[in-house]
């Protein structure tokens, strides 16, 4: 009984893990094909992938504590702080952290999302 139980989300944390890999996919499709030099010039798309990391940082906020504590390598913190660079500091925000964010950071998290909601599907 304890493993069905360990994977229970809440409705807020299975939207959440279901938000984070669709802003992630749109964060990757905006960039597609693009230089580094091609998404810096490009306004447009530094904020349309900003707003996907905005989004990926709330959703973070959201993710159930069981999942957060299950999967302590995923730098939940920073996944959530980050937001609050994107909002509130946004001059600080270059597109070379964009790019290190969409190419390098957020592989791990989007396998961890759809892990575990299909060990949630199978649990209930």
């Amino acid at each position: 009984m304890r493993s069905a139980t360990r994977f229970m989300l809440s409705e807020a944390g299975r939207d959440a893990l279901l938000g984070i890999p669709e802003n992630a996919e749109a964060a990757r499709d905006f960039v597609a094909g693009m230089s580094f030099a091609t998404l810096e010039a490009d306004r447009r798309t530094v904020y349309a992938v900003t707003r996907c990391l905005e989004i990926i940082s709330e959703a973070s906020r959201r993710v159930d504590a069981d999942t957060r504590t299950r999967h302590p390598h995923i730098p939940w913190r920073q996944i959530a702080d980050a937001g609050n660079v994107y909002r509130h500091r946004y001059k600080s925000v270059s597109a070379a952290l964009i790019w290190r964010t969409v190419h390098d950071r957020m592989a791990d998290i989007v396998v961890l999302c759809r892990t575990e909601l299909r060990q949630s599907d199978a649990s209930s």
